[in-house]
C-alpha cells in the first residue's frame, strides 16, 4: 500500500477556526496567502486547492451576488481574473483553466456571503485514477512554494 503525505494539513485540522469572512479578513490584514489587494478587488490562494495554484478572485466589497456590484467593480473583478490567468500562464504554464463562480449553497458555494471567482489551472493528465477511484488529489508543489513563485508578479502590478 502506498502512503501519501500532506503534513501541512495538520495545521488546519488542529487550529481554532476563525470567525468572519475570509476575504474581508484577507483584505484588512493581508492575511496569509493573499497575493493582491486594492480598493476594488483581491486575489488569494485557495488553502484547500483542487489543483496547484488554485486562486480566488473576489470584489473588495462584501457582497453575495453579482447584481450587487457596480459596473466598474464588475469590470475590475473580471480584469483581475484575466491578469491572474496571465500570471499563471507565465509562471506555472498550465494547459488550460477552469474559471467560475458557485453562487448559492446549492451550487456548491463554500463562502456564499462574499462572491468570488475560482481560477483552477489545468494540465493534460492532471486527472487520474486517484481522483476518480480514491477521491484523492495530488498537488505537486507545496502551497508556500507556489505562493513564493506568484507573489512577486502580483506585487509588481500597479494598484
Amino acid at each position: 500500500m502506498e502512503t501519501m503525505w500532506a503534513p501541512w494539513r495538520i495545521e488546519y485540522i488542529l487550529a481554532e477556526k476563525e470567525k468572519g469572512c475570509v476575504f474581508c479578513r484577507a483584505l484588512e490584514t493581508q492575511a496569509d496567502l493573499t497575493l493582491y489587494t486594492d480598493k476594488d478587488v483581491l486575489v488569494v490562494m485557495n488553502k484547500f486547492p483542487y489543483t496547484n495554484a488554485h486562486l480566488l478572485v473576489a470584489p473588495a466589497r462584501h457582497v453575495a451576488g453579482l447584481e450587487k456590484l457596480g459596473r466598474d467593480e464588475m469590470g475590475q473583478l473580471l480584469y483581475m481574473v484575466d491578469r491572474s490567468m496571465a500570471i499563471l500562464k507565465e509562471t506555472i504554464r498550465p494547459d488550460g483553466f477552469n474559471v467560475g463562480m458557485n453562487l448559492g449553497k446549492v451550487a456548491g458555494a463554500g463562502i456564499e456571503e462574499h462572491i468570488h471567482f475560482h481560477i483552477v489551472p489545468r494540465w493534460f493528465g492532471d486527472v487520474n485514477a486517484l481522483a476518480v477511484f480514491a477521491d484523492v488529489r495530488v498537488i505537486p508543489e507545496h502551497i508556500r512554494a507556489t505562493y513564493d513563485k506568484l507573489k512577486p508578479y502580483f506585487g509588481n502590478m500597479k494598484q
